[in-house]
């Protein structure tokens, strides 16, 4: 009997949270939400079935979500079962015409892929694509001495306003065309923010590997402004990794993106707890 109470319990608080996330769900209708995918929540094959299925629903109760992917420790897998060296300039892989060709067959291959039918086996119509398709992200050599790194300077998002309208998902792997028929390769949350801005998207999640942006008492800041932002960098609270995904999400702001999204991609149903319900996940940051 104490089993059969604790499961009605169970039941009661779950038609409790799907009541309560119908403002959300009218809130996000229709709303663009890119999120940048990687780190721990590509490790396994269950993490990697639990986010297809969020995505999949989300595309159900009408948002528009887009995939940018990383790859680095595949990157790796496969550099050393090749031999291929890679050197390092103040941390950053070079990338020289080599290493080129091994990224973009692990991330437009390998692991586009993964995803594209991770989302289809879930019922979903995932797409895989990458920033060099019909042009979608143009870039320029970052610094001619990491190589075939790429900064976007030009997007032309309509083969994505194409697949929204066909009611397909696109799972985009971060390579970039350059002006001269180059291939560069794209820091993942770098390319998530520029598709995000050019989109003038709603919503831009960084999953990543902490619960979100924390304070000098190491607790997480739910809610931040850009001026706060600015704030922690310049007194070292916000410091080392946590650095470009808050200049990331800083400048998809400033291109039009309503708010971005700091949150821990290892925690199940990260992507729905922030969409849909009123605690949210990890660290919100808007304007002002």
């Amino acid at each position: 009997m104490k089993k059969q109470d604790a499961m009605n319990r169970d039941w009661i608080a779950t038609a409790r949270t799907l009541s309560q996330a119908l403002p959300y769900l009218q809130r996000y209708e229709g709303a663009t939400v890119v999120i940048k995918f990687g780190g721990h929540a590509m490790g396994s094959d269950e993490a990697m079935e639990t986010f297809a299925r969020d995505i999949v629903l989300m595309q159900q109760v009408g948002v528009n979500p887009v995939i940018v992917h990383g790859g680095g420790p595949m990157i790796n897998e496969m550099l050393d079962k090749l031999e291929i060296k890679s050197d390092f300039v103040n941390g950053k892989r070079v990338t020289d015409a080599a290493t080129m060709e091994v990224v973009e067959m692990v991330l437009s291959g390998r692991v586009n892929k993964r995803i594209v039918q991770a989302i289809n086996e879930q019922g979903g119509r995932a797409v895989g694509l990458s920033g060099k398709d019909a042009n979608l992200m143009v870039c320029e050599e970052t610094n001619p001495d990491l190589g075939f790194v790429g900064t976007p300077v030009k997007m032309h998002t309509g083969v994505l306003e194409t697949l929204f309208k066909a009611d397909m998902i696109p799972v985009i792997a971060p390579l970039g065309a350059g002006m001269n028929g180059e291939t560069f390769n794209v820091n993942g949350d770098t390319a998530a923010g520029a598709i995000a801005g050019a989109l003038k998207a709603d919503r831009l999640l960084l999953l990543t590997d902490v619960a979100g942006v924390k304070n000098a008492d190491g607790e997480v800041v739910t809610e931040l402004t850009a001026s706060h932002v600015h704030e922690l960098t310049e007194a070292g609270v916000i410091a080392g990794g946590m650095i470009p995904k808050t200049e990331t999400a800083l400048n998809a702001l400033n291109q039009g993106v309503r708010a971005a999204v700091i949150l821990d991609g290892r925690a199940p149903n990260a992507c729905l707890l922030e969409l849909f319900t009123e605690h949210g996940a990890g660290s919100i940051i808007r304007q002002g």
